[in-house]
C-alpha cells in the first residue's frame, strides 16, 4: 500500500468544506406507529467535536441515531446533516450498529465487511476498484484489524467485531461517524482503544457522535453529553451536565455522583434490609432495541 493515505488523499478533493455545524436537530419528534419515542429534542453538534448520547434503556437513543440517518422519518421537526435537511449523502455519514443486530454467521471475512463500507460510493451491484480496496484495507489498518483480513467475521470477539463495523464506517471516508453503543461490553483497555481511534478519526477531520451507558468515556473522552429520555434532559460540556440532579432525571433514579481523575462515575442507591445503603454502578448492558 502507498505510505500516503488513500482516505485523506484520494476523496478529499471532492469532499465539502468543512463549514457550519455536523448536525443540527430542531424540535425532533420521532417514533414508530404513531407513538413518540423522541420528543421536541433540539441540539447542534459542531464539525470535529466528539458527542456522546447518554440514558436508560428505551430512552430513544438507538432512535435519534437512526433517524438523523433518514432510516426513521420524523413525526415533525428537522435534521440537518452536514447542511443538508432531510436524509443525509450516505457516502458523507459512516453508520456502525449494535453488534447485536449483525448476524456474524454470515460466512464473509473481515476484508469483505470493510469493503461493504464503500458501497454507498459505488452502488451495491457495481465492481469494486483498486481505490476501493486500498481504501478498504487502510481502515482496517487504523482499527488494528488488518492482519485479520481474511479471517471470517464469525470468528472474532466482541471487541474485534466493533473494530470491524468502525473500518466498515470509516472506509468511504465519512464526515460524521453515528456509532450506536459502540463500547457495549469491552473492558476498559478495549474501550480506550477505541476511543483512541476515534480521537484519530476526529484529528483527520471527523465528526463523532456515539450513544453509550459509560459515563466515565464521555465525561473522558467527549466534547459534549446529550442527555437524553425521550425528551432531552441536558446538553453540554460533561463537566457542566453531567451532575447528580441531570443524572437523577436523565435516568430516573437518584444517582451518587464520584469523580475521580477528572472523570465522573454515577452509582445508583439502593437499601440492604439492615438499614445500610448498598451502592450499585448503572448497568452498561444495553437493550437492543432502544
Amino acid at each position: 500500500m502507498s505510505s500516503e493515505s488513500t482516505l485523506e488523499t484520494k476523496e478529499s478533493a471532492g469532499a465539502r468544506p468543512a463549514s457550519g455545524p455536523a448536525l443540527v436537530v430542531r424540535d425532533l419528534w420521532a417514533g414508530y406507529n404513531g407513538k413518540p419515542v423522541l420528543e421536541a429534542v433540539s441540539f447542534q453538534v459542531d464539525r470535529g467535536d466528539m458527542v456522546g448520547i447518554i440514558g436508560p434503556n428505551g430512552s430513544g437513543k438507538s432512535t435519534l441515531i437512526k433517524t438523523v440517518l433518514g432510516l426513521v422519518k420524523p413525526m415533525r421537526g428537522e435534521v440537518s446533516v452536514l447542511g443538508r435537511e432531510g436524509a443525509p449523502e450516505r457516502h458523507l455519514v459512516g453508520y456502525a450498529p449494535q453488534t447485536e443486530l449483525v448476524d456474524w454467521d454470515f460466512p464473509v471475512t473481515v476484508s469483505d465487511v470493510a469493503l461493504m463500507g464503500r458501497y454507498s460510493r459505488r452502488g451495491l451491484f457495481r465492481r469494486t476498484t483498486r481505490e476501493d480496496r486500498e481504501a478498504a484495507d487502510e481502515s482496517l489498518e487504523l482499527v488494528k484489524m488488518f492482519d485479520l483480513r481474511d479471517r471470517l467475521i464469525g470468528e472474532l470477539s466482541g471487541g474485534q467485531r466493533r473494530r470491524v463495523l468502525l473500518a466498515r464506517a470509516m472506509a468511504h471516508n465519512p464526515e460524521l461517524l453515528l456509532l450506536d453503543e459502540p463500547m457495549a461490553g469491552l473492558d476498559a483497555t478495549a474501550q480506550h482503544q477505541l476511543l483512541d481511534i476515534l480521537d484519530e478519526l476526529r484529528a483527520k477531520g471527523a465528526t463523532v457522535v456515539l450513544s453509550t451507558h459509560d459515563l466515565s468515556c464521555v465525561s473522558s473522552r467527549c466534547d459534549k453529553a446529550a442527555c437524553l429520555n425521550r425528551r432531552l434532559i441536558a446538553f453540554g460540556k460533561p463537566s457542566e451536565v453531567l451532575n447528580e440532579q441531570v443524572l437523577g432525571e436523565t435516568f430516573g433514579t437518584h444517582l451518587l455522583m464520584v469523580h475521580l481523575d477528572g472523570q465522573a462515575y454515577a452509582y445508583q442507591h439502593h437499601t440492604h434490609p439492615d438499614g445500610f445503603p448498598e451502592v450499585d454502578p448503572l448497568p452498561e448492558k444495553p437493550d437492543k432495541h432502544d
